[in-house]
This record gives C-alpha cells, sequence and structure tokens, in this order.
C-alpha cells in the first residue's frame, strides 16, 4: 500500500486560459480540491510556499480551513521555506491548524530554493549572523522549531501575571501533541537527506537533486532515500520515518487527456541551471495510457522506495479536471502497481 495525495504550487493567472484567475481562486480552489480528492479516496492535500509570487505563501489559514472541511486525509506543505519563518510563531500557528484538522498535518520544510526575489527573507526581517549562509540560517531556525514543537517549557514566566501560569517554564500555545514526529524535511541532494535522517524528521526527496552522478533521476533519488534511512538507524531513532517522492503522472484516459498531455514532450529526465552555479537533474514527468503508464511505473526505483506519491497537479486547469486526473490514477493505475 502507497499513500497517494496531490502536491499544488497554487498558481493563479489572469490569463483567459486560466480557470484560476485570482488569489481567492486559488484559495477556494485548493480547499475545494482537498474536499473532492478526499471524496474519490486520495490521501493527502499538499501545498507549495513561494513567497513574493502569484502562488500559494502562507499556508496555515488554508491548512486550517481544510482541516475544518475535511474528515481524513493528510494535509501538508512540501515545502515551507524556513528563511522566512520566526520559528516560535510557526509553533503557534501549526499547532492550532493541527488541533483544527484533528491531528493530520503533515509539514514538509526546507532551507528553500531560489525565489522571486533576490535574499526575500531580509524583507521578512531575517538576515543570517555573520559568517553565516541563508542556509545555515534555515536549519538553526528549524533546529529551534523542532525543540519547541516537543512540548518543552523554556520561558521564563512573569512573576505577576495577566493570567494565572501552569507550574514551570512556559512554552508556545496551543501545542499539538504529535506534531513533532510529522515533520518532513524537503532534501534536494544526498547529503541533507542525511542531515534530515540526523535529526529525526521524515524525508520528501525532492522533485530536483542538486547533483548529477550520471545516472537516472530516480536511481539517484533511490540510492539519496536509502542513505536517508542508514543515517535515520544511525542516529537511534525508534519509529519507523517515512518518504515522500513528487511525480507529475497522467493517465491519458479521454480527450482532454490526450489534449493537454499526449504529447510526451517531457519524458525523460532534464538537466539545468537553478542559478549561475547550481547544476540540477529534474524527474521525467510521466504521460500515457494506464496500461503503459503501468510499465514504465513499475521501472521507477525512487517510487518504490517511498511510502508516499505526491501527483503534482496543474491547478489552474480547475477543480474538476484535476479531480478526474487523480482518480484515473487512483482507480486506473494505482490497483496494477499494487498501491492500493
Amino acid at each position: 500500500m502507497k499513500r497517494i495525495g496531490f502536491l499544488s504550487f497554487g498558481h493563479w493567472s489572469p490569463s483567459q486560459h486560466s480557470q484560476v484567475r485570482t488569489a481567492a481562486d486559488a484559495l477556494i480552489q485548493s480547499i475545494e480540491l482537498a474536499e473532492a480528492v478526499e471524496q474519490i479516496g486520495g490521501d493527502g492535500a499538499y501545498f507549495r510556499v513561494h513567497h513574493f509570487a502569484q502562488q500559494l505563501a502562507s499556508p496555515f489559514p488554508l491548512l486550517a480551513a481544510i482541516g475544518a472541511r475535511t474528515k481524513r486525509i493528510e494535509i501538508g506543505t512540501a515545502v515551507i521555506d524556513m528563511r522566512y519563518e520566526n520559528p516560535l510563531y510557526m509553533v503557534e500557528d501549526a499547532g492550532a491548524a493541527d488541533l483544527i484538522a484533528g491531528g493530520r498535518l503533515e509539514l514538509g520544510i526546507s532551507r528553500g530554493s531560489p525565489e522571486q526575489v533576490i535574499d526575500g527573507f531580509r524583507y521578512f526581517g531575517h538576515v543570517p549572523p555573520e559568517g553565516a549562509t541563508d542556509a545555515d540560517m534555515a536549519r538553526e531556525q528549524t533546529k529551534v522549531f523542532l525543540q519547541a514543537l516537543t512540548g518543552a517549557g523554556f520561558a521564563v514566566p512573569n512573576p505577576s501575571p495577566m493570567f494565572p501560569n501552569p507550574p514551570g517554564l512556559l512554552r508556545p500555545e496551543p501545542h499539538s501533541p504529535g506534531l513533532r514526529d510529522r515533520i518532513w524535511w524537503g532534501a534536494g541532494s544526498r547529503t541533507t537527506a542525511e542531515w534530515a535522517g540526523q535529526q529525526g524528521m521524515n524525508l520528501m526527496s525532492s522533485t530536483l537533486l542538486t547533483e548529477h552522478a550520471g545516472m537516472p533521476f530516480h536511481e539517484l533519488q533511490a540510492e539519496q532515500i536509502r542513505r536517508y534511512r542508514e543515517a535515520w538507524t544511525a542516529a537511534g531513532h525508534e519509529r519507523e520515518p517515512r518518504v515522500s517522492v513528487s511525480r507529475s503522472i497522467f493517465a491519458l484516459v479521454d480527450d482532454r487527456d490526450r489534449a493537454y498531455f499526449g504529447r510526451g514532450n517531457q519524458a525523460s529526465d532534464q538537466v539545468g541551471y537553478l542559478d549561475a552555479q547550481t547544476k540540477a537533474i529534474f524527474g521525467r514527468s510521466y504521460a500515457a495510457e494506464p496500461d503503459v503508464l503501468v510499465k514504465e511505473l513499475a521501472g521507477d526505483t525512487a517510487i518504490a522506495a517511498a511510502d508516499t506519491l505526491l501527483l503534482t497537479v496543474p491547478n489552474q486547469l480547475g477543480v474538476e479536471y484535476n479531480t478526474h486526473a487523480i482518480e484515473s490514477i487512483l482507480k486506473f493505475v494505482a490497483p496494477e502497481l499494487g498501491w492500493r
């Protein structure tokens, strides 16, 4: 069995071809798609977080709304850029959203990726300390976040508080027990995956890897997952870790599918640059008739190694079409591969 959810970037555009014209459209349709996916038997609704872009950004109001409107599916992010976050305020937001959802939050976090503006985190008031990089800052803020999620008190109470305090040091409230075990790290390399294992976070293997070892993307990703699990075991964590991978997968079952995705123009891995210094390999997309998809996906070693598959969706095509696209995978492909 494999958990199958969707991952949306939440784009909106005033283009005449877009069914998501405004930020309000993106938010409302995200809630509606999560409800629809729960109804057809999907397992999760995940959202990318980007700042200074016409995409979903501040995730917690959306996650809380979905938590209030659904009963079963996992609700998460893939991923929150920790360079932009106040970790203690984030603990409060995450705790509230998780309690509303009844403990179904699965938060993917990361050091971030190239953004729409230069050093956008500085506009949010976050500046790396002298001698540190923005990646260092993200990891330090992550450590503060993870520690606070444990629920251990650390703040000295006021001896004359406005309201009575419980005994001992205080913690951010509301606290949601168990949320610490549902934090994922979005890793774009084998080294960062090992770090995630050491820290006791689940692994979200990225849709790209910032290294190119002369092997197919799925094989490099499978090696990353193996090294993550080895680091997890060596660190002595007791629970079983979780691993997700993301893929663009479309079953061509009607004329709409063939019109949108029947050209097969991304049927191989791509190698490119995230910026002038960072070379990356991007995983291929899959689009074919269900019987062909089954054969192709059976050879994807990274999907086989993961317990969770996130289907990236073209959200600007609207709720109805994306529900259809996800249902086609659940109905025609997943059972044949033993995922259902």
